[in-house]
């Protein structure tokens, strides 16, 4: 019985690997990570996380896996750390704790 390979589309092969500038910082993207986290999370929150992805997927043509999605929020909370300081939208966010 032959077995059918499934190769990448051309979206795939030849979309951009390097992620967007942000203001003094940067999302790793798609290179081999060396450290890990564990984060938990709400249902609500992993089903939101969940939905943007699709949501990526089908209305922006963006195929990525949660963890780029989580990398690419952590590096803009950063840069927007590093940019406004107090009135960051990271501290207002955790103020409201």
């Amino acid at each position: 019985m032959p077995r059918r390979v499934t190769l990448p589309g051309a979206q795939e092969l030849f979309r951009a690997t390097e992620p967007v500038v942000q203001p003094g910082r940067r999302p790793s993207g798609r290179v081999k990570h060396d450290e890990k986290i564990t984060v938990y999370v709400s249902a609500e929150e992993l089903l939101a996380l969940e939905q943007a992805r699709l949501t990526l997927r089908a209305r922006h043509g963006i195929a990525v896996d949660r963890g780029r999605i989580v990398r690419a929020a952590v590096a803009l909370a950063v840069a927007d750390l590093e940019l406004n300081g107090d009135d960051s939208d990271l501290i207002r966010q955790l103020d409201l704790s």
